[in-house]
């Protein structure tokens, strides 16, 4: 307390209201493979905000890499902001002796979205979700293999490869990336076996597409089948941006994407999304998402992508924006303090559409009082506060039911 031995006037500043929750950012991506420049950057996250950039410090000779045809698509997509990580032609995502891998991105906070461009071994797959997972902080984009016999192959998990084994799973663009120096063609990926699994495992962390799109290769101009997850990922930041990380980033055009590997019937995209595959499908014309589910499985409270993110986004922000609480005196006026500061942050969510409910009683609640911070807790410096929310979730099957009407005698159609 401040003391007061002079007759005079003292002015003070006090804390007054709330204390704002900022939303963090859910627009930057992080795009873990190699390029072939043997001068680029191995091993070290590159912070790159516009392709120009990326170029430069990447390379600007082709045959563009997955990672190249990634980053370029997501920015044509939408994305203003992503980390480069090359791990070299010899790294893995995982990492190795010589490279950390994707665990170099551990320390980057503002990363919300994961992706290994091409890399559709079980390896790769596990290391990218195994990494979202830990973080809980970001999503990862994954592909599905750029050929399968049998489409039933992504409905069950890949198994490990074998030592030697392409870590793309076959990829072309991973083709044209070990041929390059010899100056031969790429040859074309060999399809999977219609026995074996081609899917990522379960997780809610993860999101998995199919098929690969047909894009103009930005360095050399050839049209080249490239892996979604770059496009995919500006998408998602582009939607973000527009609508909100609430908004399920589907039925959005594929910028840059000129055709696709494989076309989808209903039928077949009816048994990937029961499996939590989502789709790229040509619509009226249109490359379109037509899928936002993750890998979390049919069942799970977080089978839909808008909800894990949201949820992310919702946790990160308040713990970001309560930091202030550590070392507070726990007691009543802390309770009250943080129920009014989480509550004027889930206040906003709810009227920008991501929260369900007609009143904010139906859409969210925080308690932090006496009965979830009981004496033992106080005593053991814990305070404990409980928050539930309502979220919106996408519409993903319209049903409209039309029958045959026969007005009543007499009566005007309404």
């Amino acid at each position: 307390m401040p003391q007061y031995l002079t007759p005079g006037v003292y002015v003070e500043e006090i804390m007054g209201g709330a204390r704002p929750i900022e939303g963090v950012g859910t627009q930057v991506a992080a795009f873990v493979g190699f390029v072939t420049d043997p001068d680029a950057p191995v091993g070290v996250p590159t912070a790159v905000n516009n392709w120009t950039q990326y170029t430069s410090v990447f390379g600007g000779d082709g045959p563009s890499s997955a990672l190249t045809l990634a980053v370029h698509g997501f920015f044509l997509n939408g994305g203003d902001r992503c980390y480069v990580l090359n791990v070299g032609p010899d790294g893995t995502v995982g990492g190795t002796a010589d490279s950390p891998g994707i665990s170099a991105l551990e320390h980057i906070d503002e990363i919300a979205i994961v992706a290994a461009p091409g890399m559709t071994d079980a390896g790769s797959f596990d290391a990218v979700l195994s990494h979202c997972e830990l973080m809980r902080d970001r999503v990862a984009v994954l592909d599905a293999p750029a050929d399968v016999a049998d489409l039933n192959a992504l409905t069950r998990p890949a198994k490990p490869r074998s030592p030697g084994a392409s870590a793309s799973g076959g990829s072309a663009s991973d083709a044209e990336a070990g041929d390059a120096d010899s100056g031969e063609a790429a040859s074309p990926p060999k399809p999977r076996a219609s026995g074996d699994g081609a899917a990522p495992r379960q997780s809610e962390w993860g999101a998995v597409y199919f098929p690969w799109i047909r894009v103009l290769d930005p360095l050399t101009g050839a049209l080249v089948d490239a892996p979604p997850s770059g496009h995919v990922a500006g998408v998602w930041a582009r939607t973000d941006g527009s609508r909100g990380v609430h908004k399920a980033p589907a039925n959005e055009t594929v910028r840059g994407a000129l055709d696709l590997t494989r076309a989808l019937t209903p039928s077949e995209q009816g048994l990937l999304n029961s499996a939590g595959v989502n789709a790229i499908r040509s619509i009226l014309g249109s490359i379109r998402i037509w899928g936002a589910r993750t890998l979390a499985g049919g069942s799970s409270e977080w089978r839909y992508l808008p909800v894990r993110r949201l949820f992310a986004f919702a946790e990160e922000s308040i713990q970001q924006g309560t930091g202030w609480v550590v070392f507070e005196p726990n007691d009543q006026v802390l309770w009250n303090a943080i129920r009014r500061d989480i509550r004027a942050f889930l206040r906003r969510l709810w009227r920008d559409g991501a929260l369900l409910g007609a009143t904010e009683r139906e859409a969210f609640f925080v308690k932090c009082d006496a009965e979830t911070n009981p004496q033992e807790n106080i005593d053991a410096g814990i305070v404990t506060a409980l928050i539930g929310m309502a979220p919106v979730k996408p519409a993903e099957f319209i049903v409209f039911k039309v029958s045959q009407y026969a007005a009543a005698g007499g009566e005007e159609a309404q």
